[in-house]
C-alpha cells in the first residue's frame, strides 16, 4: 500500500504532493482505484520479452530522463501494461501495424541498427550513440531490413515517443512535478481561464521565492 503523505515534488511546485488528495474531496473511490493500480505496477514485463523490455527502458531514459532524487516512474512497465491489456487509441496512421506489433518491429529494428553500427544491442550503447540512433529514426534516416514496411519516422513520432511520454505523464509522480491535480473526479476544475487556479490546485513558485507556494501547497486537497 502506498503512503499518501510521501513527498514527491519540489521545483516549481514546492511542497506539493498530488497523493495528499487521496482522502480529500478531489477524488472518489473510482479515481483512487485507477491510481492505486497505476502505483502498484511492478517494474517487470508481461508483454515484452526481457530483452525488449530492457530496450524500452533504455529508450525511455533518453526520451524522459528522470532525476536521481526520487524513485523513478516505471515508464517501460507502464507501456508494457498498456500493450498487455490491449488498450489502444482506436485509430492508426496509414501503414502503422497494431500497437504491439509496431513496438516489436521497431525494437527489433533498433537493435539491428545498433548491431550494424556498433556491434551491440541498443541498450548497451552509450547515451550519445542511443541519442544518435533515435534522432536518425525520427528523421527517417534508418534503413535496416528489419523495419520492413514500417516507417522509422512514423514509429518514432506516432508510437515510440508518444507512448513513452504519455506513460510518464500518466503517473502521479509526474503530476506532482507539473502541478497537476489528477483526474477531475468528482470535484472537477472550475477556473479554466488563462493563468487561473482553483484553490485545490498546486501553486507555482514565482521569482525564486517558493515560501508562499510551499505554504499554499501544504493545504491542497
Amino acid at each position: 500500500m502506498h503512503d499518501p503523505k510521501r513527498s514527491t515534488a519540489g521545483g516549481r511546485y514546492p511542497g506539493y504532493d498530488v497523493l495528499s488528495k487521496w482522502s480529500g474531496p478531489s477524488w472518489n473511490e473510482k479515481t483512487r482505484e485507477v491510481i492505486r493500480r497505476r502505483l502498484a505496477i511492478a517494474p517487470d514485463p508481461r508483454f515484452f520479452t526481457t530483452e525488449e523490455f530492457e530496450t524500452v527502458g533504455a529508450i525511455a531514459a533518453r526520451i524522459v530522463p528522470q532525476p536521481p532524487t526520487r524513485p523513478p516512474i516505471p515508464v517501460a512497465a507502464l507501456v508494457d501494461r498498456r500493450l498487455d491489456e490491449g488498450t489502444m487509441d482506436g485509430y492508426r496512421v496509414p501503414g502503422m501495424p497494431r500497437d504491439g506489433e509496431a513496438w516489436r518491429i521497431g525494437l527489433r529494428a533498433l537493435d539491428a541498427e545498433a548491431h550494424s553500427a556498433y556491434q551491440q544491442r541498443f541498450a548497451g550503447l552509450t547515451a550519445e550513440r542511443q541519442d544518435m540512433l533515435l534522432r536518425r529514426a525520427e528523421a527517417g534516416e534508418l534503413s535496416a531490413p528489419e523495419w520492413g514496411t514500417l516507417s522509422p519516422r512514423d514509429f518514432f513520432r506516432k508510437r515510440l515517443a508518444r507512448d513513452i511520454v504519455l506513460a510518464y505523464y500518466s503517473h502521479p509522480t509526474a503530476w506532482s512535478e507539473i502541478g497537476f491535480g489528477g483526474p477531475a473526479s468528482p470535484r472537477g476544475y472550475v477556473r479554466l481561464g488563462f493563468n487561473e487556479r482553483d484553490p485545490w490546485e498546486a501553486a507555482e513558485a514565482n521569482g525564486g521565492d517558493d515560501a508562499a507556494a510551499r505554504r499554499s501547497n501544504r493545504h491542497v486537497r
